[in-house]
């Protein structure tokens, strides 16, 4: 039996499982240790089962929650002893996220012929996230991961966004897929934000200064921010702080160079409370290229910045209303970008952050997630059942589209 750090048993019809490959962080691992100390408050037996147990964010989860360290390097090799899981310890429900989590997840239950609630969770736009990846097996994953998410018992998508391209990418029907944004707003962050800010920018009132926050890679595309930022300069005084680490850094830092920005831009590299900056931030600009949901976004709103986002695939409209809590400008457009960081120093409005970000509440959150998980109807078919009735069959070699017959 794989390690556990609790070796008493509670009641397993309150018990909840979430599969993840570790607690890196990560977005998503992020959201999920959010979600099992939001279960765990609610008097839920989690089990936190974890390929390898390592990451900053074991260090967030609640006492009560009891860690499972599978112990194998890679997730492929975890099917076996999570198997061997669910035939012991038959949880309740299990929930993974990330799509070699999801498959590996769902065969697991397959093969273990447990009756444990299958959900997987999405947290990112499905063809924008392979096609980007430069992998050939990610850019074939609609064909290797459709017969397995028809086997799922419903599958949670972060946004509308993303449900939606999963839907149209894997053929899946839309009854099996629920939207529930991430829990981002939680009493952790209101206090972190009303931390002072140690960054001297914010000492001068006199120049605003623009955040933006995330990995430095090509998805969050802060080369099109720093290349807006420098316009914006040539009108209004401006700092540009971004807060991140990644793979991109020395190519922003070239640019910054060229540009000739260097004394009014900083990438002060990972920060530990970013929620203090959105809150004293001038502006909050999200200028990714895709996302799945855009948690930083929803982040900033709730600490009272204004904000300026891409209309990227697929959170910022949906987050920001469709324009109601904020301006949204194109993907990769320079000037738009300008135009809208320079409108909103100069001429918007503060909204209501409660208002803005009641959407994205833990508490929530946290609830529609054990609704998925814990419902009453226990024997509610998956797809790739609905779809053998409908076709008469009972066979279990393949799966059928029921829209146009693809294997």
């Amino acid at each position: 039996m794989p390690h556990m750090n609790v070796a008493t048993m509670k009641d397993q019809s309150r018990r909840i499982a979430v599969f993840l490959p570790t607690l890196e962080g990560g977005g998503a691992e992020k959201v999920m240790v959010t979600l099992i100390n939001g279960f765990c408050r609610r008097g839920y037996d989690v089990d936190v089962v974890l390929a390898q147990a390592r990451g900053p964010y074991l260090a967030q989860l609640m006492p009560q929650a009891r860690v499972i360290d599978l112990k194998v390097t890679r997730v492929l090799h975890a099917l076996k002893p999570l198997v061997k899981y669910l035939r012991s310890e038959r949880p309740l429900a299990m929930i993974s996220a990330m799509d070699h989590c999801n498959v590996i997840a769902l065969l697991a239950k397959r093969l273990s012929g447990t009756t444990t609630r299958m959900v997987i969770s999405v947290h990112s736009n499905f063809t924008m996230n392979n096609a980007k990846s430069g992998s050939v097996l990610a850019s074939l994953a609609r064909f290797w991961v459709r017969p397995f998410y028809y086997r799922a018992n419903r599958i949670v998508a972060v946004s509308t966004g993303v449900a939606d391209d999963l839907c149209a990418s894997l053929n899946l029907p839309k009854q099996q897929v629920r939207v529930i944004y991430n829990p981002v707003v939680t009493p952790e962050l209101h206090r972190l934000a009303m931390e002072p800010v140690e960054h001297p920018w914010f000492a001068c009132a006199d120049v605003p200064v623009i955040l933006g926050v995330g990995r430095l890679n090509a998805a969050k595309a802060f080369d099109t921010l720093i290349r807006a930022f420098a316009r914006v300069r040539q009108q209004i005084p401006v700092r540009l702080l971004i807060l991140g680490e990644g793979e991109d850094r020395v190519s922003l830092e070239s640019l910054v160079e060229q540009l000739g920005v260097q004394h009014d831009v900083q990438l002060p590299g990972f920060v530990a409370n970013p929620f203090s900056y959105m809150r004293a931030c001038s502006l909050f600009v999200l200028s990714s290229r895709w996302e799945g949901f855009g948690n930083v976004l929803a982040e900033a709103l709730a600490c009272g910045a204004r904000v300026v986002s891409t209309d990227c695939p697929s959170g910022p409209a949906e987050i920001l209303a469709n324009g109601r809590f904020g301006r949204l400008v194109p993907v990769d457009n320079v000037a738009a970008l300008a135009d809208g960081m320079y409108a909103s120093l100069r001429f918007a409005e503060r909204i209501d952050p409660a208002a803005a970000a009641e959407r994205f509440d833990e508490g929530k959150i946290v609830d529609q997630y054990l609704e998925v998980l814990v419902r009453e109807d226990k024997d509610e078919p998956t797809a790739y059942q609905a779809i053998l009735k409908e076709n008469g069959s009972h066979s279990d070699c393949c799966i059928k589209s029921s829209s146009n017959g693809e294997q």
